[in-house]
C-alpha cells in the first residue's frame, strides 16, 4: 500500500509518499509560502530535486500540486491517485481523548477541534490538512497520528502540576508532552540497533533542534517529558523560553509595558537561545559566531548542553537508572559539539563517551565505547515513517 504522509502547517505543508511493504520512501517534498505566492519541492531517491512556484491560495491548491506532481506522466511516481491507498496526518494534539492513532472519523475530527485551544498555532492547520485531503480524496481511508498520544502513559505524578486542582478537572491544564512520534520511534529503533527488547529498557531520547525535548522511556512507554501544557516549557529552544520562574512573566510585563499576550510572544519568538545569544535562533549561526569569538554566543551552548543534562539526569531518577541515551532531530543528529557536550556531564552515570565516534552528522551509530555501561546512540528520527505505520496498521 501507497501511504501519502501529510503535516501541515500554517503556511506550509510536508509530504511524503512511502511504500508501505518496503517503507521505502517514492516522493517527498514540502509546499512553502501557501495563501502567498507558493513554492514546491519535489524529491525522487535517486533523481534531481526539482522546485518551482506555483500558486497555493489555500492548502487544498498546495495537496493539488503535491498529487499532479505525483502523477505526472513525465517526473510522478505513481500512475494515477487510485496507487494513494491511505493517507495519515501529523495531529500535535490530541488532548486527553486520543492514546493512540486513530482513523479519521466526522467524530474524530470535532473532537480534534476541540482540542484546539490547547493548540491554537497548530491544531488549526492540521484540521486545514484533513479537510483539504478530504475534498480532493473523499473514498481514501485517513489516521490521525498526535504528537500527544505516545505521553499518554505518563503518570499523574509526572504529568500534574502544583496548581489548584480543579484547573485539570475544568480546563485539562496538565502536562501532555509533544515529539511523540519521534520519541517511540527513536525509542524503539535503539533498541533495535543494541539487539535487544525496547520493553526491557530504560531510554532518554533527546530530541534536539529548533523545537527540543527529553523523554524518559521507561520499557517502551513515555513516563516522563519536559515539553507540558504547551511546546513552551522545558528545554531553552530557538525562540522559546523553556522552564523560566512564572513571576517573570509579571515582572517584566510591568517594567516594559507589556500586555499578557505580548509577554507570551516573548516567551515563544523572542526568547530561547536567540534572545540569549542576541546572534540568532539557529544554531549553526551560534556555532559560527562562537568560532569568531563570540562570548555570548560560546555562553549560550553551554547554557543549553547544560541544561538537557540536567534533564538527562532528572530522568535517569525517575526510572531508576538508564541503559540508553538517544540523540536525534537537527540539532541532535547533525551536531557533533553539542552530542559531546551534554555527555560531558554523564560520566558520573557510567557514560564513557567516544569521541571519534562521534565524528558524523546525519548517521545512525553508537558513540558510547564498547565498555560504556550507558550506550549513547544517536538515532536519526524518522516521523513519517512512524505515521505510515501507524496508518497502515489501524487500516488492517
Amino acid at each position: 500500500m501507497n501511504v501519502l504522509v501529510i503535516n501541515c502547517g500554517s503556511s506550509s505543508l510536508k509530504y511524503q509518499l512511502i511504500e508501505s511493504t518496503t517503507e521505502d520512501v517514492l516522493a517527498s517534498g514540502l509546499c512553502e509560502r501557501i495563501t502567498i505566492d507558493g513554492a514546491f519541492t519535489y524529491k525522487r531517491p535517486g533523481k534531481e530535486k526539482i522546485q518551482f512556484e506555483a500558486p497555493m491560495p489555500d492548502h487544498t491548491a498546495a495537496i493539488k500540486v503535491v498529487l499532479n506532481q505525483l502523477t505526472d506522466t513525465e517526473t510522478g511516481v505513481i500512475k494515477s491517485m487510485d496507487e494513494i491507498g491511505a493517507v495519515g496526518h501529523r495531529i500535535v494534539h490530541g488532548g486527553e481523548k486520543f492514546a493512540s492513532s486513530v482513523i479519521l472519523t466526522d467524530e474524530v475530527v470535532k473532537a480534534i477541534e476541540d482540542c484546539c485551544e490547547l493548540a491554537p498555532l497548530h491544531n488549526p492547520a492540521n484540521l486545514v490538512g484533513i479537510n483539504a485531503c478530504k475534498e480532493l480524496m473523499p473514498n481514501v481511508p485517513m489516521v490521525g497520528v498526535f504528537d500527544t498520544a505516545f505521553h499518554q502513559t505518563m503518570p499523574e505524578k509526572a504529568y500534574l502540576y502544583g496548581l489548584p486542582y480543579e484547573y485539570y478537572t475544568k480546563y485539562g491544564v496538565r502536562r501532555y508532552g509533544f515529539h511523540g512520534t519521534s520519541h517511540s520511534y527513536v525509542s524503539k529503533r535503539a533498541a533495535e540497533v543494541l539487539g535487544r527488547d525496547v520493553n526491557d529498557m530504560k531510554i532518554i531520547v533527546c530530541h534536539l533542534g529548533n523545537g527540543s525535548s527529553v523523554c524518559a522511556v521507561d520499557h517502551g512507554k513515555s513516563v516522563d517529558t519536559s515539553m507540558g501544557f504547551t511546546p513552551l516549557e522545558g528545554l531553552i529552544m530557538g525562540t522559546r523560553s523553556g522552564d523560566i520562574d512564572p513571576a517573570i512573566i509579571e515582572y517584566v510585563a510591568q517594567k516594559e509595558n507589556l500586555s499578557l499576550s505580548e509577554m507570551m510572544n516573548v516567551l515563544n519568538k523572542k526568547s530561547g537561545v536567540l534572545g540569549l545569544s542576541q546572534v540568532s535562533s539557529d544554531f549553526r549561526d551560534l556555532d559560527d559566531a562562537r568560532d569568531a569569538g563570540n562570548a555570548q554566543a560560546a555562553l549560550t551552548l553551554d547554557i543549553f548542553r547544560y541544561h538537557v543534562a540536567k534533564y538527562v539526569g532528572a530522568y535517569a531518577a525517575a526510572m531508576g537508572g538508564v541503559d540508553a541515551i538517544v540523540f536525534t532531530a537537527g540539532l541532535g543528529e547533525n551536531d557533533a559539539l553539542t552530542r559531546e557536550g551534554v555527555c560531558s556531564y554523564l560520566g558520573f552515570m557510567g557514560v564513557e563517551f567516544d569521541a571519534e565516534a562521534n565524528n558524523f552528522r546525519g548517521e545512525e551509530r553508537v558513540i558510547s565505547k564498547p565498555e560504556s555501561k550507558v550506550k549513547v546512540l544517536c538515532i536519526p528520527t524518522n516521523e513519517e515513517l512512524m505515521i505510515a505505520r501507524d496508518t497502515v496498521a489501524l487500516l488492517k
